[in-house]
């Protein structure tokens, strides 16, 4: 990957020490590739609040970057403030911006709905402190009015403030490179990161997939349903799909690759291997 191109990888919150012990193990292991961030989900409406703050701790203090996920949920823009303070004060400087889920049951309470109004509260009350990650989705927001208005508010998240976004994870890297071309015509010219999701359980990928509106290319999803009872068969197969997929995304000049771990680095340490991440010596 080329000097100054953006790698980040993404674990969920775990409640036990042993948890965040073997997230700092994964930690070490990655650092070799040198990430900008390892960044840390926040389950919705704040649900995760508790264990997404021990886990980013945990990681700051074993000398790494970590960038805690932000979303308002059901939390109001004063705790919120609270809480970046908070991480402003351990050292921590990256933050990925969502708009994120209510908790289950709540809504219609007046919250704010819009990523690109936490990022507004961020540069608000911290000026250029943070480093902001938002999302983007290729395959646009299942929620979207139009393609064109989901590319409208992700511009309006570079507008209030956004470094760079994340992409929801994909399997078409021409959807990724027309999203660009779109953004582009937007007046955005902010980096759009591929996000990244290792092929390693087929029924889990297809739940995942069903919630957030990312699409499984159709010769994708039968060659995976056919290894679906041999894994080993599935991995290898998932690590030579993402392998050409990331190396088409870098050739075609993403600039970078964000990789959701799934707080299992065997097929991620695989990847990088494979797309030759690691930094040459000097």
């Amino acid at each position: 990957m080329s000097d100054g191109a953006h790698l980040s990888f993404e674990f969920f919150s775990v409640k036990s020490d042993l948890g965040r012990q073997n997230v700092a193990a994964m930690c070490r292991q990655l650092d070799r590739y040198k990430p900008a961030f390892y960044s840390v989900t926040y389950g919705a409406g704040g649900s995760t609040r508790t264990s997404t703050q021990k886990l980013v701790m945990a990681i700051q203090n074993e000398g790494y970057t970590a960038a805690p996920h932000l979303s308002f949920g059901g939390d109001s823009a004063d705790a919120l403030v609270d809480l970046l303070d908070l991480y402003r004060s351990a050292g921590v400087y990256n933050v990925v911006a969502l708009r994120g889920d209510l908790p289950s049951g709540v809504a219609g309470i007046g919250k704010l709905t819009h990523a690109n109004e936490l990022v507004s509260l961020i540069r608000d009350s911290f000026g250029d402190h943070f480093d902001i990650s938002v999302a983007a989705y290729p395959e646009i927001h299942p929620e979207a009015e139009s393609y064109d208005k989901d590319v409208y508010w992700l511009g309006e998240k570079f507008r209030a403030g956004a470094n760079r976004a994340i992409t929801q994870y994909f399997y078409n890297a021409d959807g990724y490179f027309r999203f660009l071309d779109e953004a582009a015509k937007q007046g955005i010219e902010a980096p759009i990161v591929p996000g990244i999701m290792p092929l390693t359980n087929y029924q889990n990928l297809l739940r995942f997939s069903e919630n957030c509106g990312a699409e499984i290319p159709r010769w994708l999803r039968w060659q995976l349903k056919q290894r679906s009872k041999d894994r080993a068969d599935l991995v290898k197969f998932g690590i030579d799909v993402v392998t050409e997929l990331c190396n088409k995304l870098l050739t075609g000049g993403a600039p970078g690759l964000h990789f959701y771990s799934m707080n299992n680095i065997t097929v991620v340490d695989a990847l990088c291997k494979n797309i030759d991440l690691a930094p040459r010596p000097e």
